[in-house]
């Protein structure tokens, strides 16, 4: 879930209206939003300002909002303002409309190349005419882009915004595919002009940037947009260029985004050009932009899309547990921007904006009338049919299991699901290559590279951690190991498995030994060789001492293994005295 940060007293201003602190997080839960924290930040102010010295600073108080994942529309301060001014009916619900100007559309279309097919094959783009900028409305601009860039357009990879003062370039544009080094540009607030490998070098350590090149750095072609004098506009997804860039001062903004979905950059486009429309001196209106394809087929955009949808009124009171009329129900979604009316007894016209590409199915608005009814105002009633509810065999005999071996004078640990190669490897005394470990793909840190294969390296960790604790260190944890199987339907499959450790000056083989025929007995598994019960052979591990290691066979299958744990696994983990492990499956007992 995004958090976004709007500064308090502007978002008052905006809203017409103060509240206190808990009035407005009151205000959030009945939008179905919450207020998550209440911070301040340093703001640097000067004369001009009202300040009474020259330079100084003040505290700003910021709101952070928690959004819901697919309410791009409420991801800025404007889109916040208008979502809950309609919502108290303090304004009508926004009209968006695209102006076509034939003569202007065809001085300001975008050609697509066929080349832009190898690597990013989707533009779109609209302008926003005679819009008024000041500098908190320009933060805001540059901040809803870069919460989109993280949200929808998945770090860039899916989408790239590119934003251009119009009156500095000229139509008509290109986007283009060319050969890394014939792409030359100052890039954004950079004085010299660079070949895009150059480009590249110089932002591979940008704090931020660096994270973007990856998406087309290995390609033999890199996209970028021209104008029609051969300026380059940007470089997608990496950076956009400096003669173009937008400033206090600019009028016209020309927006484009480059995608490789072409559905998410029309929900990008329609989301930015929605918020920030109401700066246009024509207010909500966007000004429509040609995309000539290589086929030579013509779309236009934004799409700035409404569409009817049908609801049963029935139904929706049904999913929500209330009984609203008709026309309630229509004032409640008119509240949440969805604007209806009633076309019978049983159903609803609903109008969906073009800010609300959240509603795909009827239970979005189904939850948008719980929202807006309240769900504190939702009368709790017994369901109407009774069912019995069943803890899961192996959870039940997990939590049996846990109890028991606790009486016996261990401790439990919960350890990390994930865990680093070597330790399910090498310090183990194995290959990785023999470990049918399940890799992460992009793992974050070395500590969290695979999902365990065994429970044993997580109880060792945690007794290294505590090994200055007096002696003796008896833990134990029943969990899930994750294995890699090719006859599973994921590839892998989950195996809940108990594991002892016990630690003492001497190895106390005969501790876990002991444990083992505890839960043998509780399980009522008898130690008999003829293949009805358990017992145990002898076995090479190279985790354990030779010849202090043993299998365990549950009616002829191996279950798992017990013994003394060899000196350089100990070592491995830090740890200096010896130590006793079992582990078995006990899956194989329900």
């Amino acid at each position: 879930m995004p958090t976004i940060g709007v500064k308090r007293d502007l978002l008052f201003k905006a809203l017409g209206k103060t509240y206190t602190d808990d009035e407005f997080s009151h205000v959030c839960f009945e939008y179905g939003l919450e207020l998550d924290e209440v911070t301040t930040e340093k703001q640097m102010i000067s004369k001009e300002q009202g300040a009474d010295q020259s330079v100084g600073a003040s505290e700003e108080v910021l709101y952070r909002i928690d959004i819901p994942a697919n309410r791009y529309d409420l991801l800025c301060l404007e889109g916040l303002v208008q979502g809950l001014s309609v919502f108290q009916n303090r304004i009508p619900i926004p009209k968006f409309f695209k102006s076509v100007k034939l003569n202007i559309v065809e001085e300001t279309k975008i050609t697509v190349m066929p080349d832009t097919a190898l690597i990013r094959p989707f533009v779109v783009a609209a302008i926003l005419r005679n819009v008024t900028f000041d500098a908190d409305r320009y933060a805001h601009f540059i901040d809803l882009q870069d919460k989109l860039h993280h949200n929808i357009c998945r770090k860039r990879s899916l989408v790239a915004i590119g934003t251009h003062d119009l009156d500095t370039i000229k139509g008509p544009f290109i986007y283009d595919a060319k050969h890394p080094e014939d792409i030359k540009f100052k890039p954004l607030n950079h004085d010299a002009e660079l070949s895009a490998p150059q480009v590249m070098q110089l932002y591979s350590t940008h704090a931020q940037l660096k994270a973007f090149l990856p998406i087309i750095q290995d390609s033999p072609v890199y996209p970028v947009i021209y104008d029609s004098n051969g300026v380059v506009l940007s470089l997608p997804p990496i950076i956009n260029g400096h003669h173009s860039r937008i400033t206090l001062n600019t009028k016209n903004v020309f927006i484009e985004c480059t995608a490789t979905d072409l559905t998410k950059a029309r929900v990008v486009l329609d989301t930015i050009v929605c918020m920030f429309s109401q700066y246009c001196s024509e207010q909500f209106s966007v000004e429509a932009v040609k995309v000539v394809q290589s086929d030579g087929s013509e779309s236009v955009f934004p799409d700035l899309a409404y569409r009817l949808e049908t609801i049963n009124v029935q139904k929706a009171n049904a999913y929500i547990g209330t009984s609203l009329s008709p026309e309630n129900m229509a004032n409640l979604l008119s509240k949440m921007c969805l604007e209806s009316t009633v076309k019978n007894s049983t159903e609803l016209s609903v109008c969906v904006p073009p800010t609300r590409h959240d509603v795909i199915h009827a239970c979005d608005i189904y939850e948008d009338v719980a929202i807006a009814y309240g769900y504190n105002n939702i009368i709790k009633t017994l369901p109407r049919t009774n069912t019995i509810a069943q803890q899961l065999p192996i959870n039940k005999l997990s939590d049996q299991l846990r109890e028991e071996v606790a009486q016996a004078g261990f401790t439990e640990a919960l350890t990390f699901a994930l865990c680093s190669r070597d330790d399910i490897s090498s310090k183990l005394g194995r290959s990785i290559d023999e470990v049918p470990a399940v890799h992460i793909s992009n793992p974050k840190t070395l500590e969290f590279q695979a999902a365990r294969t065994t429970l044993l390296p997580g109880l060792l960790k945690t007794l290294s951690a505590n090994k200055r604790l007096p002696l003796p260190l008896k833990l134990f944890e029943i969990s899930d190991v994750v294995l890699r199987d090719s006859n599973a339907e994921t590839g892998a499959r989950n195996e809940r498995r108990l594991c002892a450790l016990n630690c003492n000056k001497t190895p106390g083989f005969e501790i876990v030994h002991g444990l083992l025929d505890r839960v043998m007995q509780l399980l009522e598994v008898p130690f008999v060789k003829d293949g009805s019960g358990y017992t145990l052979q002898p076995v090479d591990d190279p985790a354990f001492f030779p010849q202090r290691c043993a299998e365990v066979v549950y009616q002829g299958t191996s279950i798992g293994r017990m013994g003394v744990l060899h000196p350089s696994v100990l070592n491995s983990f830090d740890l200096a005295n010896p130590c006793s492990a079992v582990e078995i499956n006990i899956e194989p007992f329900l």
